[in-house]
Formats: C-alpha cells, sequence, structure tokens
C-alpha cells in the first residue's frame, strides 16, 4: 500500500482545540444573555443534538442572526498552548493527515478555525450540518445515526473514524499510526479500538482521561493505546515533535 501522509491527527473541537463548548457560548447572544429555564429543561442525556436544534430556533424566533453567532464563535479563544501545535503542524504538514471531528456544528467550527487562520490545516471537518434558512437563521441537524449504546443519538464518534479508516485504505493510504486529541467521553469510545503503536492525548483530568483511568483500573492493558495527558497543547507538540525525530 502506498502511503501519503505518515500519520492521522484526529482533533475534537469544543473544549480542545477551543477552550470552551461553543454551544454555551451562544447563550451570549439570546435574550438576557441566557437560555430560559424552560427550554434548558428539554434536554434529555443523549439527546443534545436536537436541544441544540431547539436552541438555535428560540434564538432565531428572538431575532438573532448568523452575523451574531458568526461573531461569537469567533471569538472563542483556543486552548492553552494550542496556537503553538496548530504552528508546529503547520511546518510539518507533510507528516500529518489532520482531520476535525465533532459533535458541535459546521457553522460554528468553521467560523472560529478561519477567524484563526488554522482551517486550511484540516483535510476534513467532520460535524454536524447546519444551514442558514430564509430569514437568516441557522438550523442543525444530526450527523449520522448509529447502533453504539455509549454515545449520542446523533454522533459516534468511533463509527466515524472506522469509515474514515476504511475509505483511506481504499483510496491505498495506509497510516502509521494513529492520534487523538480530546476531552469528552465521545472521544473515549474511538479510542477503545486503537492498538499500542497509536496515541491518545486526553485533556487532564477531563471525561475522556477519566475514563481512560477508569478502564486501566478495572483491568490493566484493557486500553491498549499509549496516553499522553495535557493541559497545555505544547505537551503535544512537542511529543510529536520526538515522534518525527524518531521516524
Amino acid at each position: 500500500m502506498a502511503s501519503a501522509h505518515k500519520y492521522l491527527l484526529i482533533f475534537d473541537f469544543d473544549e480542545t482545540i477551543v477552550n470552551e463548548n461553543s454551544d454555551d457560548s451562544v447563550s451570549q447572544v439570546a435574550p438576557d444573555e441566557e437560555i430560559p429555564d424552560w427550554l434548558r429543561e428539554t434536554f434529555q442525556h443523549g439527546f443534545y443534538n436536537e436541544y441544540m436544534q431547539r436552541v438555535l430556533k428560540y434564538l432565531g424566533d428572538n431575532g438573532v442572526r448568523t452575523t451574531d453567532l458568526k461573531a461569537v464563535y469567533e471569538k472563542i479563544p483556543l486552548s492553552p498552548g494550542m496556537p503553538a501545535l496548530f504552528r508546529f503542524l503547520a511546518k510539518n504538514q507533510d507528516r500529518f493527515e489532520i482531520i476535525l471531528i465533532s459533535d458541535a456544528n459546521m457553522f460554528g467550527i468553521e467560523s472560529n478555525l478561519k477567524r484563526y487562520g488554522y482551517h486550511s490545516l484540516f483535510r476534513r471537518v467532520i460535524s454536524n450540518p447546519t444551514s442558514v434558512e430564509k430569514n437568516g437563521c441557522l438550523s442543525l441537524g444530526p450527523y449520522h445515526s448509529h447502533s453504539c449504546p455509549q454515545c449520542p443519538a446523533n454522533m459516534c464518534k468511533r463509527k466515524i473514524v472506522s469509515e474514515y479508516l476504511n475509505e483511506r485504505s481504499q483510496e491505498r493510504v495506509k497510516f502509521e499510526s494513529l492520534l487523538y486529541v480530546g476531552d469528552g467521553a465521545n472521544d473515549f469510545c474511538p479510542t477503545v479500538i486503537f492498538s499500542s503503536t497509536d496515541v491518545a492525548f486526553p485533556r487532564k483530568s477531563y471525561p475522556m482521561h477519566k475514563l481512560i483511568r477508569k478502564t486501566e483500573e478495572k483491568q490493566k492493558g484493557s486500553f491498549k493505546a499509549k496516553v499522553v495527558p495535557w493541559e497545555s497543547a505544547e505537551v503535544i507538540a512537542q511529543y510529536l515533535q520526538a515522534l518525527l525525530n524518531k521516524s
């Protein structure tokens, strides 16, 4: 098999690339800068995407337009060390194929990445689809359906990673190893299928990191990937630099 790129590097978005939950950030443009209790109480575990569809509709009904949302998404700060990591990746683009998988939404992610100038680093951005309605409001849909009991109804990142690897394999691209940067429980799911040559970069003390530790406590050696926790993404850049030096 031909190998166009050596490593597949996968990023989450919320609280990984950016230092906030972008869905929560939209409350800044809501009336009184908060989502009302009656709407927040409609949230059901595992159905966050459907809840956000209702939030965006509520915002639209109250005069919030995509230009207002874009301004919010553009202001969300990057996580500590993330600019340094992205600068490193920009200099070594030939060694990494970089994709983003997020349960946020396409409009918000692309607004933020383009604002900071990092959109072109990613070969593909995979997230829940958005569309601009005739009245200028933003609407949201689910990404796909799946049968994984651990993941939200609209997105299983393990299924997405598996499908992406299968697609690239058919295009005769084979990766030396898989690298995953994330923070949430839904970022843990894809790393369960990783091997000992792969690396999980969980944000320190966030749900992904806690689930990895819990898995290891239950059965040592059951989580196969190497684990490199981070508080600053500079830790990731240093690890990747060392990886390139060895290869």
